[in-house]
């Protein structure tokens, strides 16, 4: 039987944590297998700030992910975002030993180490290396340099770097959590994976994800990613404003803004009142409609102007860099009614709302298949890419996997039962093919050496 390429993302969001288990079907299509959510109590837009709280909250969605699917989760390819994130241009460049040879795949990576050897900042790491165009003996704009004589080769590098601090205590937690990192990815580009379109990397598209904690932007053009960028606010913000506006409790103010918010406050009459209950006892309070989308407009107003800010940063007026697809919306935060007129009209430039549906298999759940797990399924896209099983069925672990335990023979020397043991955990060592597995077989034997511990004491 095939082994099955099952992969896992963790999104590691400020208002939630999405564990999500996924396969590719015979189609290429991505089917998923299941979804665990927990809120997440640990991190503050975007970085972790509560270890022990983030730890809980990634095994309540892990363990509800494993629960769905009857998967036992492995590793897992984790989001970065935060403002700590920043990107750079580099260029750089190097000199063949033999011209007359065809440029390899080992060129290009020789290439990208000499790009990850770059000093940053004091407590910066990078995290990804992007090559952009290449450049072989002076010819330029070459998307493709494999295959090519040149003895100079040279390329524009779009480099992504954030705090080392900050992605190793989400390492920490993870690893906390009883589960391997095999990946991180920074989430902007996890997000595009999942909702653009080759032909809106193709013609210039900005992807804004409008999270809990942070709004990331993602550039593209010609099919190359131009520019990244964390944005520092997102949907919190809108409700905390709403909580100060009105003077009520954030739960009530959440409920207000995904029921009845709206980006644009012409939308609703002056007579349009919505009763909150009062606290303990307290009389209701009531709250104008046009007061709260007002109160929405001004703060989603903002955010769109920093994110608009950035792509002008890009140079999206010059003709050449123009971003002919517009913007693309995702995340929570896209399903703010009237979010695409608003940006719209802010803009000037034609914008979508952006569903991960385009990749994912045609019987998918519909919660799946919206904006709020755009990051999500591409992390399990990145982790399908790097053909690694994360997860094995819980079956195959339970029957297949732990050995079944036979208590020593009594009247045995005791070397002979010691042996026993070890010639058991022999045999196991062979087994050992994953670390869950490992786990279990750890558990199985400290019990087993403790049986016979308990055995000896009482033999004295």
């Amino acid at each position: 039987m095939e082994k099955e390429n099952i992969a896992v993302g963790l999104d590691i969001g400020t208002t939630k944590i999405v564990a999500m288990i996924g396969k590719k079907n015979e189609y290429g299509k991505l089917e998923i297998l299941g979804l665990g959510k927990s809120k997440s109590l640990g991190v503050a837009r975007g970085v972790v700030n509560n270890i022990t709280q983030t730890i809980l909250s990634i095994q309540q969605a892990v363990q509800e992910a494993e629960i769905n699917s009857g998967y036992k989760i492995k590793d897992v390819v984790v989001g970065i975002a935060g403002q700590h994130i920043r990107s750079i241009q580099h260029t750089d460049y190097i000199s063949r030993n033999n011209p007359e040879e065809v440029i390899g795949g080992m060129d290009i990576q020789l290439l990208i180490d000499q790009v990850n050897k770059l000093a940053m900042l004091p407590g910066e790491e990078i995290i990804h290396v992007l090559p952009q165009e290449f450049k072989i003996d002076g010819q330029s704009e070459i998307k493709e340099p494999i295959g090519m004589y040149g003895g100079r080769l040279e390329s524009s590098f779009h480099v992504v770097v954030g705090q080392a601090s900050s992605i190793r205590n989400v390492g920490r937690c993870i690893q906390s959590s009883g589960i391997e990192l095999s990946g991180l990815t920074l989430e902007p580009l996890a997000s595009a994976d999942a909702v653009l379109s080759q032909e809106e990397k193709e013609a210039g598209v900005a992807l804004i994800d409008i999270g809990g904690g942070t709004t990331d932007l993602a550039i593209f053009k010609d099919g190359i990613i131009r520019h990244t960028a964390v944005i520092p606010f997102g949907g919190n913000v809108i409700t905390d404003d709403i909580k100060e506006g009105c003077s009520i409790i954030e739960k009530q103010a959440e409920l207000l803004k995904v029921k009845f918010g709206s980006a644009w406050p012409g939308e609703n009459k002056d007579n349009e009142i919505v009763s909150i209950p009062g606290l303990r006892g307290r009389e209701p309070k009531e709250i104008s409609l046009k007061n709260l989308s007002k109160i929405i407009h001004a703060r989603v107003v903002e955010i769109v102007d920093l994110v608009f800010t950035e792509v002008k940063a890009y140079g999206h007026e010059d003709p050449r860099k123009k971003l002919i697809a517009g913007i693309v919306l995702t995340g929570g935060g896209a399903q703010l009614k009237h979010i695409k007129q608003l940006v719209e009209y802010i803009t000037g430039m034609d914008t979508r709302i952006g569903y991960p549906n385009e990749h994912l298999a045609g019987n998918s759940d519909e919660e799946i298949a919206s904006p709020l797990y755009a990051t999500a399924v591409g992390l399990v896209m990145k982790s399908i890419e790097n053909k690694s099983q994360s997860a094995v069925r819980i079956d195959a672990v339970i029957q297949t996997k732990v050995p079944v335990y036979r208590p020593p023979i009594v009247n045995a020397p005791v070397d002979e039962v010691l042996q026993d043991v070890e010639d058991m955990q022999d045999n196991n060592a062979t087994e050992k093919q994953n670390s869950t597995v490992n786990r279990i077989q750890r558990n199985f034997f400290d019990r087993y050496v403790d049986k016979i511990k308990d055995f000896l004491d009482n033999a004295e």
